[in-house]
């Protein structure tokens, strides 16, 4: 598949993309649009007014970086997370759904693939995102309540920090901080996502400010596993997280679909902290489009 788009010039990539595009049935060509054109991370989409922003943005990514994305692949630790990549960039290639649909995790929750990340009572685990508390129940499922020895939970939205601390409660050392992070501490702004809370997002403008700090400002104890899923800012919140990186090699669980550069920029950005890491992809979206895609960097 590399080898037969980089033998492709731009606008033939582009073309061909274009006529997959087109070939899908009407009805799922609109859920793709409403979806595209309701995040917007991946560009618009409106074939009704000739905008094509998300395969125009895609097909920069394919010809721009795909040394890079071959550079990922290479560097894949067993076979269900190259068989993860090849469905992702066929789905962006040639909107093929088949393969997404065979690497569809179904086993694990997200974020605790028991055959890769394997946890203990003295884990620090820092959540990113923490959103309802959704992760860090999910952690105590798959690990215990004696499956860590603190853990640290970040959340930029008021309303939705009063129902994380309020889930979290029962549980012992849990510290809920109401705070973004990122690679420089300051003050930002909640964007609001206009269909949930779970998609606000950092901004130099926009609704309530909050307080942004760095991983390495704000917890001054070693950490055994980064969770981030903090819709486009985790290579902000990795370059903030540069020293327990390399102190500490913690276990990484990155989000890697808020654009089309994360697949590929963050693995190389953690290979250039600390070269000792191995990599695996999972993900559990839907095959129409491949979201909910996790880089364990281990």
């Amino acid at each position: 598949m590399a080898r037969e788009i980089q033998s492709l010039d731009e606008k033939e990539l582009y073309h061909r993309m274009r006529r997959s595009f087109e070939a899908v049935p009407a009805e799922t060509q609109k859920s793709c649009a409403d979806f595209f054109n309701q995040f917007l991370y991946w560009g618009r989409l409106d074939p009704a007014n000739g905008i094509f922003e998300e395969i125009e943005w895609k097909q920069k990514a394919l010809t721009g970086h795909m040394e890079d994305f071959i550079w990922v692949y290479e560097r894949l630790g067993d076979y269900r997370s190259k068989k993860t990549l090849y469905a992702i960039l066929n789905n962006w290639y040639c909107y093929d759904f088949a393969t997404p649909a065979q690497a569809r995790e179904i086993l694990f929750e997200s974020y605790f693939d028991l055959d890769l990340v394997s946890c203990t009572g003295e884990e620090v685990v820092v959540d990113l995102g923490a959103y309802t508390g959704d992760t860090a129940l999910s952690y105590l499922r798959n690990y215990g309540e004696d499956g860590y020895k603190r853990m640290y939970c970040y959340e930029i939205t008021p309303s939705t920090f009063e129902i994380l601390t309020r889930n979290l409660a029962p549980y012992r050392n849990i510290d809920c901080r109401l705070k973004g992070v990122g690679d420089a501490e300051g003050t930002l702004y909640v964007r609001d996502h206009q269909t949930s809370a779970s998609g606000n997002a950092l901004d130099a403008q926009g609704g309530e400010a909050v307080a942004v700090t760095t991983l390495d400002a704000d917890i001054r104890e070693p950490v055994t596993l980064i969770k981030a899923d903090i819709e486009g800012y985790e290579q902000k919140a990795l370059l903030g997280a540069r020293g327990h990186i390399v102190r500490e090699h913690p276990k990484l669980l990155f989000s890697v679909y808020h654009n089309n550069e994360d697949l590929w920029k963050i693995p190389r950005m953690i290979h250039e902290m600390s070269p000792d890491y191995k990599f695996y992809l999972r993900f559990d979206g839907s095959p129409i489009y491949p979201t909910e895609i996790t880089l364990f960097a281990l």
